[in-house]
């Protein structure tokens, strides 16, 4: 489905709430503008467009109650419609809820389920949960898994929360550990991939990733879990959080992720599928974070779904000598 836009809206001047304190002015703006291209926000921050106080400010800039935001006309995309709570596929994700309080919430996403609505899609995850919270109003994701990758992502409840949560993202102190299953045997020195990461969108929409000079730095840990015969089970914990970082980081390395449709190899996949595996083995299996609220660690374990434990378990008896 063709994204349609709304006709520009005039200039308007919008008051900075208690809830939007400390709050950067383009995180703001991408909240208040849906569907207006990244870039776009940028550009208008860049030419002054945007006022705060009738002054010029820098994107890193931290709104104060009582800031007055000058917003320019831009073309927003209609928002999409929430699903009904009623979908069997929307009902199911109430199984996938690790963890939930007033402010936060912990999925299992499933692989194959798009994070948000968009690109053909009429919703995706936080549709799907703000359709089944229909009274958390400020209910956004903390962070993105891509599609084709299961396991734990985080959902704030409140801004408040969301502005404590990405502020641990910004400082590096939330800790997410991911399995990935790769082809070959993992070096054991290899313990830290540093690759600057660049993005590019192809003509067709989709982003694809590489290592190149010209990227972003991009750091991420590796550890060897199991041995087989012909792949390697490693845990990854991204230091930075690019675009398929750890999917690009480990073809870097020269082990491709199991059925990636990316970024693998078609001999290795084809293996792989024989013992039954349909999807990219990646999974964000733990997730740490301190509470927005008591400052108490949290942790929080997705167990793998069914199609990666028996890929697992008939890997079991390969096992590397």
């Amino acid at each position: 489905m063709s994204e349609q836009t709304t006709p520009s809206q005039g200039v308007r001047f919008q008051t900075v709430e208690a809830g939007y304190q400390e709050q950067r002015i383009d995180n703001y703006l991408m909240a208040q503008l849906k569907g207006v291209p990244k870039s776009l926000v940028y550009r208008i921050l860049r030419k002054g467009e945007v006022r705060v106080n009738k002054k010029r400010v820098k994107p890193e800039y931290k709104l104060q109650v009582g800031d007055i935001i000058r917003i320019p006309p831009v073309r927003v995309a209609e928002a999409n419609p929430l699903p009904s709570a009623k979908l069997d596929q929307v009902q199911a994700l109430q199984a996938h809820i690790l963890y939930e309080d007033d402010v936060l919430m912990v999925m299992n996403k499933p692989a194959g389920l798009a994070v948000h609505g968009g690109s053909g899609l009429q919703f995706g995850l936080i549709e799907s949960l703000r359709a089944l919270r229909p009274d958390a109003k400020q209910m956004e994701l903390v962070h993105r898994l891509d599609r084709e990758t299961s396991g734990c992502i985080l959902i704030a409840k409140r801004r408040s929360a969301l502005r404590s949560l990405h502020e641990q993202l910004r400082n590096k102190t939330m800790d997410k550990q991911y399995l990935a299953l790769v082809r070959g045997q993992w070096q054991k020195h290899v313990k830290l991939i540093a690759a600057p990461l660049l993005k590019n969108t192809l003509k067709s929409g989709e982003r694809v990733v590489r290592v190149d000079a010209e990227g972003k730095p991009s750091e991420t840990r590796f550890r060897i879990v199991e041995k087989y015969a012909q792949c390697t089970l490693v845990e990854a914990s991204p230091i930075t959080g690019r675009t398929h970082q750890i999917r690009v980081h480990a073809l870097h390395a020269g082990h491709p992720i199991a059925c990636d449709p990316k970024y693998g190899d078609a001999e290795f996949d084809q293996s792989m599928q024989t013992l039954g595996l349909s999807r990219l083995f990646l999974h964000a299996h733990q997730l740490t974070f301190s509470h927005p609220q008591t400052g108490k660690a949290v942790t929080v374990n997705a167990p793998l779904d069914d199609i990666l434990m028996n890929t697992l378990k008939q890997l079991g008896s390969r096992k590397y000598s």
